[in-house]
């Protein structure tokens, strides 16, 4: 594990940028930058920052004070009604007061969440065009928002086999870049293999990956629910060990950007998809402590997306994991 660790640790100085304007960045270059300035942040404090899933109802002017009072140091949210097709344009008045808020703030990175509707591992659904449609309007969005990333759900095979799903979602990547040419980097969430959901191996991600043309926009987000529940075993050290050296050995660890941090109140390898409270599901509060103090995670943000009826629950999650930072 030395050895991996050495080898993710940048070699040369990330500041190429120092004293250059980020606006006249080449677009190659500002993924780069992204890249180092969030896949490694010890450089900037050397902890996880964690955050939530924040709700935009109401208007993005409700953003900052909602992680506030959750005391977030990153965020994630959606840009439209995620279970719907239709919307409207952003407000640019809207959005402009929502960057000043933020960069008044301490949040950092921003994470931008795709609607739950698009899925572009059935290539003979009806949906399917529109799906990548929805990418396209959302990479755009995470542009115009201030947000460094855009997660995605990969999808539902339904009727197609596992290969087809996987070439589908290649493809699908590649002619939503075609359309947008932005620094945003497109994180594919893991699943918990549920149904007909692709995504839940490494290995099915790493194909994925592989079929897309610009890979250097391409990373993952790993949910440790979703994990678990596929049969990643991260409830205890020597299981976290053999799942980080499988993800570093099929995808490479420096794709991942991002933790979604659930507990799951299923199984391991239940393949039922259920987040949980922190601490209270069959990862643990051990399994939590390994992961976040982890010298290969201990550096990238940790996003939770437990159940809550009120800010309440989030408190309590909030501080439970902070009190496993070591």
């Amino acid at each position: 594990m030395n050895n991996l660790i050495n080898r993710l640790i940048p070699k040369t100085p990330f500041i190429f940028c120092q004293g250059k304007n980020k606006s006249l960045l080449t677009r190659k270059e500002s993924i780069t930058y992204s890249y180092f300035n969030f896949q490694f942040p010890s450089l900037q404090g050397g902890k996880m920052r964690f955050g939530f899933h924040i709700s935009i109802a109401g208007g993005f002017s409700k953003v900052v004070d909602r992680a506030k009072a959750r005391e977030c140091e990153t965020i994630q949210f959606f840009s439209r009604n995620p279970r719907g097709w239709k919307y409207d344009p952003l407000n640019k008045k809207e959005v402009g007061e929502f960057r000043i808020s933020i960069q008044s703030s301490d949040l950092f990175p921003l994470f931008l969440h795709l609607p739950y509707l698009p899925n572009i591992a059935a290539p003979n659904s009806k949906y399917y065009r529109r799906s990548i449609s929805s990418i396209v309007e959302d990479l755009n969005r995470a542009e115009k928002l201030g947000a460094q990333y855009l997660i995605i759900h990969i999808g539902h095979r339904l009727e197609s086999d596992e290969d087809q799903a996987i070439e589908a979602v290649s493809q699908g990547i590649d002619k939503a870049f075609e359309r947008v040419k932005n620094s945003v980097i497109l994180l594919l969430e893991n699943t918990a293999g549920q149904g007909t959901e692709i995504g839940y191996t490494f290995e099915q991600l790493k194909r994925i990956i592989n079929g897309v043309r610009e890979r250097e926009r391409m990373g993952v987000c790993l949910d440790t629910a979703h994990s678990f529940e596929a049969g990643y075993d991260l409830s205890k050290k020597d299981g976290i060990e053999r799942t980080l050296e499988s993800f570093d050995q099929t995808i490479g660890l420096e794709r991942l950007h991002l933790l979604h941090l659930n507990d799951s109140k299923t199984p391991l390898g239940s393949r039922k998809d259920r987040h949980w409270h922190i601490g209270e599901g069959h990862i643990g509060l051990e399994g939590f402590r390994c992961l976040i103090n982890h010298p290969l995670l201990k550096n990238l943000p940790g996003i939770m997306e437990t159940p809550r009826k009120d800010t309440v629950e989030d408190l309590k999650n909030m501080e439970v994991i902070r009190s496993l930072v070591e």
